[in-house]
């Protein structure tokens, strides 16, 4: 398994060798937390979805018990648009540096995405509000301030 390093500068991703990992060629995002941001690292293989991601006006990040895949947590990146049907993520908390803490719930942070190094850094592809919360299951599905 590969040891998964990520150089910051505060909210940015300066550098990682995230990309090449053999977590990205499985085609797994990863969820990466530093300065008030939460940074999702795109694989190659799914550099598509940032176009998907882009139609959302603020992210919504979730965490909560996860039953359906059996697991005690997971998270949820949920791409506000809108519509009913808007751009939603999955992740386990494996695929997190770390957690927030329960007190970071209801403020606001910065989502980014950032996709495979152009001209020796990592790209960033999207940058949108974001609020995290904390809620009674994954999936959660739903809008800010609808159930929280």
């Amino acid at each position: 398994m590969d040891v998964l390093q990520i150089e910051n500068h505060g909210p940015l991703l300066i550098a990682s060798n995230f990309w090449g990992t053999e977590q990205e060629r499985a085609g797994k995002f990863y969820l990466s937390i530093n300065g008030g941001a939460f940074r999702l690292l795109v694989p190659r293989s799914q550099e598509p979805a940032v176009t998907e991601m882009a139609t959302a006006r603020e992210v919504i990040v979730s965490r909560g018990p996860w039953p359906a895949e059996g697991r005690d947590e997971g998270i949820e990146l949920l791409f506000e648009d809108g519509t009913d049907a808007p751009f939603c993520l999955h992740l386990s908390i494996e695929s997190l540096d770390r957690l927030p803490l329960a007190e970071d719930a209801g403020r606001e942070w910065v989502f980014t995405a950032w996709t495979a190094p152009r001209r020796g850094r990592p790209h960033k592809a999207l940058e949108r509000p974001c609020w995290y919360r904390l809620v009674p299951k994954i999936p959660w599905l739903r809008a800010r301030g609808i159930g929280d």
